[in-house]
């Protein structure tokens, strides 16, 4: 696949959603909890308290809906303030009762309506990526769908970040990268392929630290696995002692592009 046709793939209207991964991940467990304590909730966001086996972790996610009337209500996925508050409100809530927080990854950008900046979108991320890289308890971010500019990192400031085979992270949309560089955003395809937004490009570039194999919705054994393999990551991120887990999410971040020479990047 090049890299545009993974951009469709990740855009997919029959992809699995959080909501999908979360029912198939932990059943009957999950908890839904709502709202920022601020203004509202916002349904984009999905979050709560959910049992990994036998381990609570605290689960996040960016909803995009299934059918039209669901993605009318959780606006396509894409968030206002108000719903990385609430992201953000229940990690300091998990960190408090020393909680692992897993975060998916799925949407287009945060909202960038008028309402939405009127309300603080940029200082909302921002705080989002401040309190993650501090927060004292084992984060893990998988994209599984699309993974868009900052409203995408507003989730992925992690221990360790995963991505789907299929699905992407980039700073902004083949097309709106076309738009700025070539003035015309038929050139999608050559901007998708330019950004190395593909899972195969970033874990070659040491942004991503794995990459998991596309589940079919009917494929338990697989996410069993996937369930397996995020307990395993957060029980050898619970060993580390609160300072060597931050120093070490910390020096993840400031490694990245430190050697980016030795990288040919065609």
């Amino acid at each position: 696949m090049t890299a545009f046709e993974k951009v469709c793939a990740a855009r997919d209207a029959n992809r699995l959603t959080s909501v999908d991964y979360i029912t198939r991940l932990f059943g009957d467990s999950f908890i839904e909890l709502h709202g920022d304590r601020r203004f509202g909730d916002d349904k984009a966001v999905i979050g709560g308290i959910a049992k990994l086996f036998d381990t609570p972790v605290t689960v996040i996610g960016l909803e995009k809906g299934r059918n039209t009337k669901e993605r009318m209500e959780r606006n396509f996925g894409s968030a206002h303030p108000e719903g990385y508050r609430k992201a953000l409100r229940l990690m300091k809530q998990a960190e408090k009762f020393h909680r692992p927080v897993l975060c998916l990854v799925d949407t287009s950008g945060a909202f960038c309506g008028i309402g939405a900046e009127e309300r603080g979108q940029g200082l909302a991320i921002a705080e989002n990526l401040m309190e993650m890289m501090t927060l004292k308890t084992p984060i893990l971010s998988i994209l599984i769908g699309e993974g868009g500019s900052g409203g995408a990192l507003g989730l992925a400031v992690a221990d360790e970040v995963w991505m789907l085979e299929n699905s992407v992270y980039s700073v902004i949309s083949p097309e709106g990268c076309a738009s700025i560089l070539w003035k015309d955003n038929t050139k999608a395809a050559e901007a998708a392929n330019c950004l190395k937004l593909t899972s195969q490009d970033l874990f070659k570039l040491g942004v991503i630290e794995r990459i998991v194999r596309e589940p079919k919705a009917d494929d338990q054994k697989m996410f069993e696995s996937l369930k397996l393999l995020i307990a395993r990551t957060f029980e050898k991120n619970s060993a580390l002692s609160e300072e060597e887990l931050t120093e070490a999410r910390y020096n993840r971040f400031r490694k990245m592009g430190s050697d980016i020479s030795s990288i040919k990047l065609d």
